[in-house]
């Protein structure tokens, strides 16, 4: 998948396209082109590698004997390049003796089908084409779509799709074909993280572990790749969910992987914001406050969860630490009230009560929903206090009930030690499955002066959750199951159920840093980084939570998303967390609690932001931290 949003490619590893499956050019969720063959002297190439070159292209290579009684070895090598943008170039080069004639024939066709329709193989038959200009043109349904060529072809065949050239090539020469794919009226593709105004810090790593600098390079290629413009005001950006199901905004996701990039800068937080903001319900109701987010599977046991509730205690969480990183106070004043409104359906929410239950029928009360309210409170009791702004005791007097009752209510005792439940359904009876979700119970949100709030658990259940987290059932070698092995329905291809999502294993692994338990922070963040290896450093939205053996590669999910927002986000936290990089901008201060046990050796990380200035940082094979560059006045913290 080559990505540059609105636009995107599909191709296999061969590198013609065929029409078959999601193969094709697409244009904000509309394909395009199907159909992209090419034969060389009447011949298909034989294909010999296709890869990803960057996030926005990939490039195929061909070979074929053109030379007759030549001998075995291909003596014309065809490359093309493919960009998400809807451009692709084909070279023909020739290592023959003589000079060649090679007729270069390009079949093309489509069906101008949304993504939706092709997933779901409701896709119909493709279009006729009309010769237009230098090339060929469809249309459908007030659409239309046109390849070009340059240099023009010698024919256009309108009624086989084909563009055909014949070019004579001189020993050791090449000659080139460019394509250009569009949707007629939407103009060209124009990847935001390719401009120059680019939210995200161009930041790198060096180190002792051959993955790190590959893992950060790749995950901020692909968030730059993932950039979208907020129609409404085209100065904020954020991040579309994933590709190829989920293009657009997802509330909670783009919320969660602005937060987790934070040390990227905070212009991608300012702009997720600032385009949720204006989506906000302000229409008095139950609702008033609330981020609007869809419905999502929450696995074979719990009903579907509400992502709009996660999106609206996300927001004001992120306006804090946003400000912690560097937020101008300017940019945090303006966003305030819009957090203010999500508190405040928070505790509208709560009532006299002390759990936030979902906020549709089922009534459930889940454990991380009771950890994402607990984080809001206290970080927007802190951020309101900040502003002189009335009711941050009142947040944190509920959030001290909340921990209270929790402690009690959530903790299931067994014989090995006790673990929380995932949910108390509306009866008051436990949910019991034990799975990932329990990681958000570590991420308790970043304070002033580089403390981090209290979590809902005491220390004797804090511990007992990092040793479920590290222990077979829950870590699969290559992160963490979102089920656990012995539990009933677990299905290692479950999306809630079994699989390895990797934002919860980068949550995890923050969270067991954060708490000084290094053995667990260990073995998550090494089978995360071996399992980014084997996905050529870009990791998926999740792949399947089979248990890691000698030899073995983790099996990729065939729904999931690639690039993937959150996955992508997830690289850069695991990283920046072995430096325990804890700013405090509006204090003047930054403090450093490193991982002891240098997990990965030394590392080296260069081009961060922090107070809206370049922050470096490198950590020695003994665990110490040292600051190489930072903002003029920004002190060290304690």
């Amino acid at each position: 998948m080559c990505v540059a949003l609105p636009g995107l490619a599909i191709s296999t590893e061969r590198g013609q396209l065929t029409g078959q499956g999601l193969e094709g050019f697409y244009r904000a969720g509309r394909r395009v082109l199907s159909r992209c063959q090419i034969l060389v002297a009447g011949r298909e190439p034989i294909a010999v590698q296709g890869r990803t070159v960057a996030a926005d292209r990939a490039r195929f290579v061909g070979a074929l004997r053109a030379t007759p009684g030549a001998g075995p070895d291909p003596d014309v090598v065809v490359e093309r390049i493919r960009h998400a943008d809807g451009k692709e170039r084909i070279t023909l080069h020739s290592a023959a003796t003589r000079q060649l004639r090679l007729p270069l024939e390009v079949a093309l066709g489509t069906d101008l089908a949304d993504l939706g329709t092709i997933a779901s193989g409701r896709a119909g038959p493709e279009l006729p084409a009309s010769v237009h200009d230098s090339g060929l043109r469809w249309s459908a349904n007030g659409a239309s779509a046109t390849v070009t060529a340059d240099p023009p072809p010698a024919d256009a065949l309108a009624s086989a799709g084909l563009l055909r050239w014949e070019f004579d090539v001189p020993p050791g020469s090449t000659v080139t074909v460019e394509l250009r794919v569009q949707l007629e009226g939407a103009g060209p593709v124009r990847a935001v993280g390719r401009a120059a105004t680019s939210p995200l810090a161009p930041a790198r790593a060096t180190g002792d572990h051959p993955g790190v600098q590959a893992l950060l390079h790749t995950s901020i290629e692909d968030l730059q790749a993932l950039l979208l413009r907020d129609l409404a005001n085209p100065s904020d950006t954020y991040l579309a969910a994933g590709v190829p199901w989920r293009c657009g905004m997802a509330p909670a996701d783009a919320l969660a992987a602005a937060r987790m990039t934070l040390p990227l800068g905070t212009g991608l937080a300012v702009g997720t914001l600032r385009a949720l903001a204006r989506t906000q319900l302000l229409a008095p109701g139950p609702g008033a406050g609330m981020i609007p987010g869809p419905r999502r599977d929450a696995g074979p046991l719990l009903p579907p969860s509400c992502t709009g509730t996660e999106a609206t205690l996300l927001f004001p969480v992120l306006l804090a630490e946003a400000r912690r990183w560097g937020l101008s106070q300017r940019a945090t004043a303006e966003l305030l009230p819009a957090a203010e409104r999500c508190l405040a359906w928070l505790r509208t929410s709560v009532g006299d009560g002390t759990y936030l239950s979902d906020p549709h029928h089922s009534g459930h009360v889940r454990c991380e929903t009771q950890a994402h309210a607990h984080r809001a409170a206290l970080l927007g009791a802190d951020l309101l206090d900040a502003y002189d702004h009335p009711g941050g005791d009142g947040l944190r007097q509920w959030a001290e009930r909340l921990r209270a009752a929790f402690r009690e209510d959530f903790w299931v005792e067994d014989r090995g030690g006790g673990r929380p439940a995932a949910a108390r359904a509306p009866d008051g009876r436990l949910v019991t499955q034990f799975g990932a979700v329990a990681a958000h119970l570590l991420d308790t949100g970043l304070l002033g002066g580089g403390r981090y709030a209290p979590g809902l658990l005491d220390r004797a259940q804090t511990e007992q959750l990092a040793r479920l987290l590290g222990s077979p059932p829950l870590d699969s070698g290559w992160g963490l199951r979102g089920l656990g092995v012995k539990e009933r329905d677990y299905n290692p291809f479950g999306h809630r159920a079994g699989a390895v999502r990797v934002q919860e294993t980068a949550i995890a692994v923050a969270g067991l840093a954060a708490a000084g338990y290094e053995k667990e922070t260990t073995s998550l963040l090494r089978g995360v980084l071996a399992a980014a290896e084997t996905f050529g450093h870009r990791l998926p939205e999740m792949y399947a939570g089979e248990q890691r053996t000698d030899g073995s590669t983790p099996l990729p999910h065939p729904a999931a998303c690639r690039p993937s927002a959150t996955a992508a986000a997830a690289g850069v936290l695991l990283l920046t967390t072995l430096a325990g990089i804890r700013p405090d901008t509006p204090a003047g201060t930054v403090t450093l609690r490193p991982v002891p046990s240098a997990p990965l050796g030394e590392i080296g990380l260069t081009g961060l932001r922090v107070a809206g200035a370049p922050f470096s940082v490198r950590v020695s094979r003994l665990g110490l931290a040292m600051v190489e560059e930072a903002a003029e006045g920004l002190q060290l913290g304690v």
